[in-house]
């Protein structure tokens, strides 16, 4: 911080004036990294969590393969919100009109949303199946859960429905 004098002429004041303060800022350099994690399972199921704002609530959806593969989708069985979601388990359901097929949790956790549009239009899992028609979110301990053994990163299950 630093002041300097300027001498001016006036009419009105014959004493010099300050110049304005100039104060120099830091900005702290953040060590968090906002990222969004997203992890998929060999089951066909994706885990997203977005860590900007810390609310450790992750979505589920199914991925754009097990969409394809089902067909056009005509029915979603949603979980019910707080219910509890477990790693590897039943959560919901959908049906194509090829087959139908449950969706299972890659983590565990509660479930504190689900996707409502999906009841009226189930379709949306077909034209969206990784934005749009995600399933459900679900409240988990943190981002390190999705280091759990058995999630894959986006080439790693990119590799696995390949060799499929």
């Amino acid at each position: 911080m630093f002041a300097r004098t300027v001498l001016r002429a006036s009419r009105f004041a014959a004493a010099p004036r300050v110049a304005p303060r100039f104060i120099a800022r830091g900005f702290a350099a953040s060590t968090r990294v906002n990222e969004v994690i997203k992890k998929y399972t060999k089951a066909h199921e994706w885990i997203s969590l977005d860590t900007a704002d810390g609310s450790n609530t992750a979505t589920i959806g199914i991925t754009a393969y097990a969409a394809a593969s089902l067909g056009d989708v005509v029915y979603v069985e949603l979980p019910s919100v707080a219910a509890e979601a477990v790693a590897g388990e039943t959560f919901g359901a959908v049906e194509s009109v090829k087959s139908a097929s449950d969706i299972l949790s890659p983590v565990n956790g509660e479930v504190v949303e689900v996707n409502e549009a999906l009841n009226e239009k189930p379709s949306l899992i077909n034209a969206s199946p990784e934005e749009n028609g995600w399933v459900a979110k679900v409240k988990i301990a943190g981002p390190e859960v999705l280091e759990a053994e058995g999630l894959l990163e986006e080439e790693n299950y990119k590799a696995f429905i390949e060799k499929a």
